[in-house]
């Protein structure tokens, strides 16, 4: 079932508008808003291993989808389309973060990003070789996790003093015990095996006050994905991925020691709830020096994470400008305390 949003005031194809928050149509300006539309009623189903096949409403012609796509658009008219029997039953998401960057806005962003870069290519940072930028909502598990945690550790206390002619060095050793019960709300693990987990992490964190009940209409004009994995198959990340809060959190609570050696810590992770949502995130494809180099920035924040290229030429006077930093000053040093430099 291709779902398509109609302008009822001339006919034309509307999308999601992430200023207004609301259905736009480019052709003649009418908004509608979200709540007015009716939710759709998904009767149909698909096979989740294959590609499936849909004719565009607007034009007649054959979409072609990989069974992972819930929204995209006509290859041949240009409308934006939401599979709708891809977002019913346990594929429907409970949750989404609208876009509220336009795509304009976006690349306004990312260009002056680039020019930014202290250290990359004076090519790459005119920002004129953008292959693409894609608007996509990106499939996420939300945890809500609640954690007991057991700490048993020897802290020291070290004093040293002087009596006399004699320097002395007192260590007393202390039995540390913590029960620790500690919850984290909200924690997101992206659920798509074609995105890199470690730029979708980088883009964190999001506005989870945002967070609206889904509708589809939501989705029209960008593309989106279903999850790939469920909440069970990603708990074990999720639980990796809160390990260095929990451990920051612990060492908070075992303060005014010398030393501290943990003999025993056992955390133990429960999942309270779990969610799908979608959020926005706008994929950006940059051919520099005949490679492909992929950017994303949230489409909520405007925050963008990435690797760009790197130029050895001005890394190579930024490193030696600091090697000679520190030699002026260290020869300065040595000077006024009447040393000599080698």
């Amino acid at each position: 079932m291709l779902v398509h949003y109609k302008c009822p005031n001339c006919g034309a194809d509307m999308g999601f508008d992430s200023a207004s928050g609301h259905l736009a149509c480019d052709s003649c300006g009418h908004e509608e808003h979200i709540d007015t539309f009716d939710d759709v009623n998904i009767t149909q189903s698909f096979e989740e291993d294959e590609a499936k096949e849909y004719h565009c409403e607007n034009c007649g012609a054959v979409v072609l989808t990989d069974a992972d796509t819930t929204a995209t658009s006509c290859s041949f008219c240009g409308a934006g389309v939401v599979l709708a029997d891809r977002l019913s039953g346990e594929l429907a998401p409970a949750k989404v973060i609208p876009f509220t960057i336009s795509k304009e806005e976006a690349m306004q962003a990312f260009k002056k990003w680039c020019k930014n870069g202290r250290l990359t290519p004076k090519g790459f940072m005119t920002a004129d070789r953008v292959k693409n930028i894609t608007g996509m909502y990106v499939p996420f598990w939300m945890y809500d996790l609640d954690n007991d945690v057991e700490v048993k550790a020897t802290g020291t206390k070290v004093r040293t003093y002087r009596r006399g002619d004699y320097r002395y060095t007192e260590t007393k050793y202390y039995r540390v015990h913590r029960d620790i019960d500690i919850s984290y709300l909200k924690v997101p693990v992206d659920a798509s095996e074609k995105m890199d987990d470690e730029l979708m992490d980088k883009l964190e964190p999001y506005d989870y006050n945002k967070l609206e009940g889904f509708k589809t209409p939501y989705l029209a004009g960008y593309l989106a994905e279903k999850y790939n994995y469920t909440d069970d198959e990603l708990f074990d990340r999720v639980k990796a991925k809160i390990r260095g809060f929990l451990d920051t959190y612990i060492g908070s609570t075992v303060r005014g020691y010398t030393s501290v050696n943990y003999e025993q810590k056992n955390i133990r992770t429960k999942k309270a709830n779990s969610y799908y949502v979608l959020l926005p995130v706008w994929m950006v494809y940059y051919d520099f020096d005949k490679q492909e180099h992929t950017f994303a920035m949230n489409g909520q924040t405007g925050k963008i994470v990435g690797k760009p290229p790197l130029s050895y030429s001005k890394a190579a006077l930024w490193f030696s400008g600091i090697a000679g930093g520190s030699f002026v000053l260290f020869k300065t040093i040595a000077i006024m305390l009447g040393g000599d430099i080698l």
